[in-house]
């Protein structure tokens, strides 16, 4: 599985929604709703999920601006390999030696293929 499928299947939860990674904007994906509706679309409040998971945990990480943290949050694979594997995923054509940057810029990517995928993503997470 890809790294923001990864992502994708931590906060969405077990792989409903398939990530469209490749278009600039994304397609969100189609899940059955629980009042049985096929084809109804399930918005995930992608903030609340995040919130959720960081008041279980004991740690004090700052998964609004850091990948880093998010990735840790979502007990997944944090290490600078991992991250330039997902800024491959995203398509960052920045130079990923430049790590500070790269995090940056992945943190945003990341919010804002959330909000594509059917993600409910507040504005500020996505800047």
């Amino acid at each position: 599985m890809s790294v923001f499928g990864s992502i994708m299947g931590k906060i969405f939860g077990g792989g409903a929604h398939t990530p469209a990674v490749g278009t600039p904007t994304g397609v969100p994906s189609q899940q059955a709703s629980t009042g049985g509706q096929a084809g109804a679309m399930t918005t995930v409040d992608v903030e609340a999920v995040l919130i959720g998971l960081s008041s279980k945990g004991g740690d004090s990480l700052d998964w609004r601006r850091s990948i880093v943290d998010l990735m840790k949050l979502l007990n997944l694979d944090s290490s600078l390999a991992a991250r330039k594997e997902l800024a491959k995923e995203l398509k960052y054509a920045g130079d990923m030696n430049d790590s500070a940057a790269m995090n940056i810029w992945l943190h945003k990517q990341v919010m804002q293929k959330l909000a594509a995928n059917g993600g409910k993503v507040p504005a500020d997470l996505q800047s």
